[in-house]
């Protein structure tokens, strides 16, 4: 049987389209998503919209609709940019699904029955836009330490969860086991900057707006985002308070991996663990804090070594679909997946885009798979035959070992990058494979064999070197650029190949025969065109 493997993202916030930086959640997690199936594990893979919430109840009032009319049109674009990219989700949960809803409204009186949940009264000054309160000690000159917006005084009657009760516990818990929070700079920020000092009692419940999901006993309050959100990742499986589980529940919890922003670990290291333990429910395996992709300033703006996080409310923002448009899908999959560092914020604007798509992806991959295949046309009708080297010099012999080595090695090497989930790390160790192969054709000159009529059978193995070399490049890059991947195969005329299978040379089909045509898989763009391309999308 399959080793099972769940996957979760964050759910999106139904304010507004999501941009790059948004989306680059989503293709990330795909990519591992992809991978892991790939090595053979039983992946479950979700992701979704979270859609209660005071924003949304402002944002559906002057917009003049109902929340639920606009969550509805909100949740469709969120889908709708996730399908764009390509992403295999088995699950796009909303919150505002009846199942979910009805499984939150128990967790909430569980904890209530069970002495976890207290009614009281929130004084403080509140954040409208992240719809949280703060202490003073937390407030910068006025201000939200998460997102600089302006707080208010602002009363209220609240139920609360206390959070102090299960601190020690996760305290244990994160210090032996060291994997629970990657990377390991976002551990010691939780445990110093909020465990250890002691933690509040969190607000679970709100009086001061209706959009959301009733306490059920008490339908005066709607039950507030940690409890509402955060369970999406149990109720999505079917998780049940009274333990009447689903099948997925029982094959996929506890997640193998929850991946999400940086921004919000506190939630997910702090909050939903403890929420767990007070459920008795075992806890996720890892958490994941990914960097943020941020917008690089032009050459001509002031401090432009500085990049800018991205805002929607700003207009500082760059979206998916207008990268899509200019670039493809997979161009703009793997320049989010590889500029990406493990630990550090990475960088994007639309002229580094092209400067990634004309050197990674036109020359180093598309230039090799072109000329490749116009070689075993323009030499042998497109037949691929392995001659083999027996004949050769040492000196050739050695060559071609040590080019097979290295090819058969690059899997290897990035299933312990991918283990690590240093997918940037990965997709450099891939592309090493087809910049080794750009090598092998220097080496080799095909052009100079074939003007030779007694090295026709060496210039043979030579073009199915190159061929098998591709083919399991291709293979390779499957889970980060799956279209192309697809593409490359096809103009082999051949299958993406058994993950099993990426450790063996030779297996490409002597005797077989590649496209008549070669398709250019990434064309070169010039960046003033692309820039113009850019205004006219705007």
């Amino acid at each position: 049987m399959k080793t099972p493997f769940y996957i979760t993202t964050a759910i999106a916030y139904t304010s507004g389209k999501p941009h790059i930086g948004n989306t680059y959640e989503i293709v990330l997690a795909d990519a591992i998503a992809r991978f892991r199936r790939m090595e053979g594990y039983d992946v479950r893979f979700q992701t979704g919209t979270d859609e209660h919430g005071q924003k949304i109840e402002d944002r559906a009032g002057r917009a003049g609709v109902t929340p639920k009319e606009f969550v509805d049109s909100t949740a469709a674009e969120v889908k709708r940019i996730w399908d764009l990219m390509n992403t295999s989700y088995d699950r796009f949960i909303r919150t505002t699904d009846e199942d979910h809803e009805r499984q939150v409204q128990k967790i909430f009186r569980k904890l209530y029955e069970q002495g976890d949940i207290y009614k009281g009264a929130y004084e403080g000054m509140y954040c409208k836009e992240c719809e949280a309160f703060y202490t003073p000690s937390q407030i910068k000159d006025g201000r939200c330490p998460d997102c600089n917006m302006e707080v208010h005084p602002a009363k209220e009657e609240a139920y609360f969860f206390k959070m102090s009760k299960y601190a020690d516990r996760l305290i244990e818990h994160i210090e032996t086991h060291p994997e629970f929070i990657q990377p390991e700079s976002r551990k010691n920020e939780m445990m110093n900057n909020f465990l250890k000092p002691g933690l509040q009692d969190l607000c679970v419940s709100r009086t001061s707006f209706k959009w959301g999901i009733p306490v059920d006993f008490d339908p005066e309050h709607v039950i507030y985002v940690w409890i509402d959100a955060l369970s999406n990742y149990i109720t999505g499986l079917g998780y049940d308070v009274d333990g009447e589980h689903g099948e997925l529940y029982r094959k996929y919890w506890p997640a193998d991996l929850h991946l999400i922003g940086k921004d919000i670990l506190r939630f997910h290291t702090i909050y939903w663990p403890i929420m767990l333990m007070a459920l008795d429910v075992p806890l996720p395996k890892q958490v994941f804090g990914h960097p943020w992709l941020l917008l690089a300033k032009k050459e001509d703006e002031a401090d432009a070594d500085a990049p800018l996080k991205m805002s929607k409310s700003k207009g500082n923002v760059i979206y998916a679909d207008d990268l899509v448009e200019v670039f493809g899908v997979d161009a703009v999959r793997y320049f989010v997946l590889h500029e990406m560092p493990f630990d550090n914020d990475g960088t994007i604007s639309w002229e580094l885009m092209v400067e990634r798509v004309n050197s990674d992806l036109a020359n180093t991959l598309g230039n090799l798979v072109n000329r490749t295949i116009s070689m075993s046309n323009k030499y042998f009708g497109g037949l691929v035959e392995n001659k083999g080297n027996e004949s050769e010099s040492d000196e050739i012999k050695a060559l071609d070992a040590e080019f097979k080595s290295f090819v058969t090695g690059i899997r290897d090497k990035a299933v312990e990058k991918m283990t690590d989930l240093h997918a940037a790390d990965a997709m450099t160790e891939i592309w090493n494979l087809f910049k080794r192969c750009n090598k092998y054709i220097d080496e080799t000159e095909p052009w100079v064999l074939a003007k030779q009529e007694d090295r026709k059978d060496r210039l043979a193995t030579v073009l199915y070197n190159l061929i098998e070399g591709i083919t399991i490049g291709a293979a390779m890059i499957q889970p980060f650029m799956p279209d192309t991947a697809d593409n490359i195969v096809r103009q082999l005329n051949t299958q993406l190949r058994p993950f099993e299978q990426l450790g063996e040379f030779g297996l490409y089909p002597s005797g077989n025969h590649v496209t008549e045509k070669p398709q250019i898989l990434f064309a070169r763009r010039d960046v003033k065109e692309v820039l113009a391309q850019v205004e006219s999308l705007a």
